[in-house]
C-alpha cells in the first residue's frame, strides 16, 4: 500500500502529536471500529502521520492487518477523521492517570478551635498551637469565640483576640473571614499561607497545665 504524502487540509493539532495522552476522552465521546458509521475517512497513522482518504472497509482492513483499532477522533470534520492506535491500551493509560489525578486532589477541611474573651495566657498559647497545627495540615480553621451572659455586651473581647491570633499566626495562616457575629459566637476562618520551610515543631510546645492535687 502507497501512503498519499499530500494532506488536502490541516489536521487538527492534537493529531499531530504521538503522544495519546493529547487525545479527547474517546473512550465517552468517539466511535472505535464498526461504530464509525462514515462512509469514507480520513484515516491518520498512530505516530501522528497522514495516510489519507480511505474508504471506511479499507480502513477497517488496515486497522486489523496492523493489529489495531480504528478511532473516529474527529468526527466534525469533513470526511471524518480516523487513528490507528491499540484502544484498549489508550483506555487502560487514560484510567491510571485518572487514578493519579484523583489522589493528587486534597479535599477541603475546616477544623474548629474555640475561644472565650477570658481565655488566660496560658489557654491562648495551647489552643494557637493546635490552630498552628492544623494550618500546617493543609486544613482551614474556623476559630469560635464563645460568649456567655454579659460577655455578649463587648464583643470588641472577643474581637480582639482574633486579630491578636491573626497577627501571632501570620505567614502560616491568612484570614479568609474576617470576624462575624453569629448569635452568641463570634467567628473567623484561615486559609493555610504559602510560607517558608518552616515547620510547627519549631513552635516551642506550651507546657501543660498545671493540677490540683
Amino acid at each position: 500500500m502507497v501512503l498519499s504524502p499530500r494532506r488536502r487540509q490541516p489536521l487538527p493539532s492534537f493529531l499531530c502529536s504521538d503522544r495519546l495522552g493529547g487525545l479527547p476522552n474517546i473512550t465517552q465521546e468517539l466511535r472505535v471500529n464498526d461504530k464509525i458509521r462514515a462512509k469514507e475517512v480520513r484515516v491518520v497513522a498512530p505516530d501522528g502521520s497522514q495516510i489519507g482518504v480511505k474508504k471506511i472497509e479499507e480502513a477497517r482492513w488496515l486497522a486489523t492487518q496492523l493489529g489495531m483499532d480504528l478511532v473516529e477522533v474527529a468526527p466534525d470534520a469533513r470526511p471524518p477523521v480516523c487513528r490507528l492506535m491499540d484502544f484498549g491500551k489508550y483506555k487502560y493509560e487514560q484510567s491510571v492517570r485518572q487514578r493519579e489525578a484523583r489522589k493528587k486532589q486534597t479535599r477541603t477541611v475546616v477544623k474548629e478551635v474555640k475561644f472565650r474573651p477570658k481565655t488566660d495566657d496560658h489557654d491562648y498559647e495551647w489552643k494557637k498551637r493546635r490552630v498552628l497545627e492544623f494550618l500546617d495540615d493543609g486544613d482551614k480553621v474556623k476559630v469560635t469565640l464563645m460568649f456567655r451572659g454579659r460577655e455578649l455586651s463587648h464583643p470588641e473581647l472577643g474581637e480582639r483576640i482574633l486579630r491578636r491570633l491573626a497577627e501571632d499566626i501570620a505567614g502560616f495562616g491568612a484570614v479568609e473571614t474576617g470576624p462575624k457575629l453569629e448569635g452568641r459566637n463570634m467567628t473567623m476562618q484561615f486559609m493555610p499561607e504559602k510560607r517558608r520551610r518552616e515547620t510547627v515543631e519549631q513552635v516551642p510546645p506550651a507546657e501543660p497545665a498545671a493540677t490540683e492535687e
